[in-house]
């Protein structure tokens, strides 16, 4: 059996006396759309700046590709394929569409001309093209999260670390967001998805991998989550909750 395209064990992180992280493992599968949830505080977006290069894990193993990749620096981690959102958007405000999305291009492709073209192409492909001319402070939220996904999909990543893309989302504007989930996954990018929208997830989600407390508790198929009792007392609810996410699960 092949080695994943990303295996992180032990992985641990402080922040002063707080233990964010304190022994993940995770394994994410070429082509695969992995779930990666919990809890608030559960240590999702620490483990997403660790594998990203944004922090430098105190302990633990980052292997992307079979290279270590553990403190490897944010721009280096990049250039390796990996490229992530962020849980709070990070949108240039003052800079229209289509220049924020070539500041990702520009990472292959150096010349400004062809930066430009190739982020055109990206945002055809995320259904933005026809807003190119916009600054990124007049769009919706729906809007800037998409504008934040085709940033890091012009760095032309194998993997793409997505953190909470569905949060603020009506139902209409998460069915568009799956839909281009899809599509990126057709592409054969590999997708790692922190979320908390969970009939949305499970129904995507090939794996899912828990996390509570900084560690991991869980890792499965969405179908095994739901019934999981580890994974219910941490972060699944109240009966009724857990009724409605083991119905988008099967």
């Amino acid at each position: 059996m092949s080695e994943p395209v990303l295996r992180v064990r032990g992985l641990a992180k402080r922040f002063g006396s707080l233990r964010a992280l304190d022994g993940v493992d995770l394994d994410v599968s070429e082509g695969s759309l992995t779930g990666l949830i919990g809890p608030n505080g559960a240590g999702k977006s620490t483990a997403f700046a660790c594998v990203a290069g944004a922090e430098r894990p105190d302990a633990g193993s980052v292997r992307f590709r079979g290279r270590e990749i553990a403190g490897t620096a944010y721009h280096k981690v990049a250039a390796l394929g990996i490229a992530r959102t962020y849980q709070i958007v990070q949108t240039f405000a003052d800079m229209t569409v289509l220049e924020a999305v070539t500041t990702g291009a520009l990472l292959r492709r150096p010349r400004l001309r062809d930066a430009i073209a190739y982020a055109e192409e990206v945002l055809e492909f995320v259904g933005l093209a026809e807003k190119r001319y916009r600054l990124g402070r007049a769009l919706t939220i729906a809007d800037k999260k998409r504008l934040e996904v085709a940033r890091a999909l012009a760095t032309q990543p194998s993997l793409l670390l997505l953190d909470e893309v569905m949060a603020g989302l009506t139902p209409a504007e998460c069915r568009d967001a799956v839909g281009l989930l899809r599509r990126i996954l057709e592409s054969g990018v590999t997708v790692l998805m922190v979320e908390h929208v969970m009939e949305v997830l499970m129904p995507i989600a090939e794996h899912v991998i828990v996390i509570a407390a900084g560690k991991t508790i869980f890792s499965g198929s969405p179908a095994d989550a739901v019934r999981d009792p580890r994974v219910v007392e941490a972060y699944l609810g109240s009966p009724l909750e857990h009724h409605e996410i083991q119905r988008g699960a099967t």
